[in-house]
């Protein structure tokens, strides 16, 4: 009797509890009991959920809790969540009834040991160099002495006035194009990207020669967090698909930013930017009188080797002039004339010598001679002949008679032989 007693006082006391219920005491339980709490762990089972919530695991060596971050969070979040990252998460617990499990719902995220924005920095660059954005072989040299250069930054900042009065002092007449942009704010990182493709798309509707040769792209000085539109994926690649060489002028010389790696030149100001494009006019008056000297110095030896060149064929020339050859073999003929009319001269002389001689003995055996000295020489006048005996004539005959001096005509009247 007093066990049933007992039994249906029991029955009496129990509270019944549903599921729905009992869920929800719970849910109540740790929601009051926690709040929101920090809690460190390493991120696992990562999810990057189409609709912009990112779901993951968070866990240390004992234990497992599931994680959120909803899209209005997530969006704000620099660095990319990835598995194996220590973090350290600010949220709420959170009870989802119809699955009867709970879940750390994140307000805030960090990486443990390092600031958010220098791993979103860090991660960006890796990502950005492995797709050779940051390649040297895709920078190209600035155009010297460019007649148009864009600028891409704030109106209402410094650096417009730095750009501006640098320009002017060193070369004043160059065309400048302002394309303005914030450079601050969560606006900035769109409006930077698009203002560079809004110029390169400029630039091509004009004539060549009116052409933007040269952009820079920048801001003063500021924190990471002011700085942080130039370390933006989109304004990375806006610089890299410029078609015009871009200038990074963010002025932070101790953090270099993820334009200043991609961008053709690094100039630490605006104002280093603006000298670094354009030349100093004292510059370029000393480098072109170091080129008028070179150029006169070179032209000067040239000159001197052609001269020396020229004497040298006009030496060659001389002796291989045809005037000079026929002088000189002029010279050699009238010296062989010389000795040809030498030669024969003397050759002569002995000839008329002998010739002299001859004629002496022959004066002296000529017929001539002989007849001077009383005798005569008879020929006939029919032939010609010499009558050497008298019975070579016949009476009748004319003869003629040769004397010293004179000719006698005879008819023979008479020829007496002689035995």
């Amino acid at each position: 009797m007093e066990q049933q007693k007992t039994n249906l006082l029991e029955e009496k006391t129990r509270r019944i509890y549903t599921v729905s219920e009992i869920t929800q005491d719970i849910k109540l339980v740790l929601e009051s009991a926690f709040g929101q709490v920090w809690v460190e762990g390493e991120v696992s089972n990562s999810n990057d959920h189409p609709s912009g919530h990112f779901y993951f695991s968070l866990k240390d060596r004992g234990a497992v809790i599931s994680a959120a971050i909803f899209s209005y969070r997530n969006k704000g979040i620099k660095f990319k969540i990835e598995n194996g990252l220590k973090v350290i998460c600010f949220g709420r617990v959170d009870v989802y009834p119809p699955h009867g499990g709970y879940k750390l719902v994140v307000d805030k995220i960090e990486p443990k040991g390092i600031g958010s924005l220098q791993l979103a920095l860090e991660q960006l660059k890796e990502k950005l160099e492995k797709e050779g954005l940051f390649a040297v072989q895709h920078k190209r040299p600035l155009p010297y002495m460019p007649s148009r250069i864009g600028v891409i930054t704030s109106l209402s900042g410094a650096a417009i006035k730095d750009i501006l009065k640098v320009l002017d002092r060193r070369f004043g007449d160059i065309h400048i194009v302002i394309n303005p942009a914030q450079v601050q704010g969560e606006s900035a990182k769109l409006e930077i990207a698009e203002a560079i493709k809004d110029i390169n798309r400029f630039n091509e509707t004009l004539p060549l020669k009116e052409r933007i040769e040269a952009l820079i792209v920048g801001r003063g000085g500021g924190s990471i967090e002011d700085l942080w539109a130039f370390n933006e994926e989109i304004v990375a690649r806006a610089i890299y698909n410029s078609k015009i060489p871009v200038i990074s002028a963010v002025g932070h010389e101790r953090d270099v930013t993820i334009a200043d790696l991609v961008a053709d030149k690094r100039a630490a100001t605006p104002s280093v930017a603006a000298e670094l494009i354009v030349p100093e006019k004292e510059e370029i008056r000393q480098e072109l009188d170091g080129h008028r000297d070179d150029l006169y110095n070179a032209a000067t030896h040239i000159l001197e080797l052609l001269r020396s060149g020229v004497d040298s064929a006009a030496k060659k020339l001389a002796l291989l002039n045809p005037r000079n050859l026929l002088i000189q073999h002029r010279a050699k003929i009238l010296d062989l004339a010389r000795q040809i009319y030498i030669r024969t001269a003397h050759f002569l002389k002995l000839r008329e010598a002998e010739f002299r001689g001859a004629a002496e003995k022959l004066s002296s055996l000529s017929p001539l001679n002989i007849l001077s000295r009383g005798y005569s020489i008879t020929f006939k006048v029919r032939d010609g002949a010499i009558i050497k005996e008298a019975q070579n004539i016949k009476t009748g005959e004319i003869i003629k008679t040769r004397l010293h001096k004179g000719e006698i005509l005879s008819k023979v009247t008479e020829v007496v032989k002689n035995g």
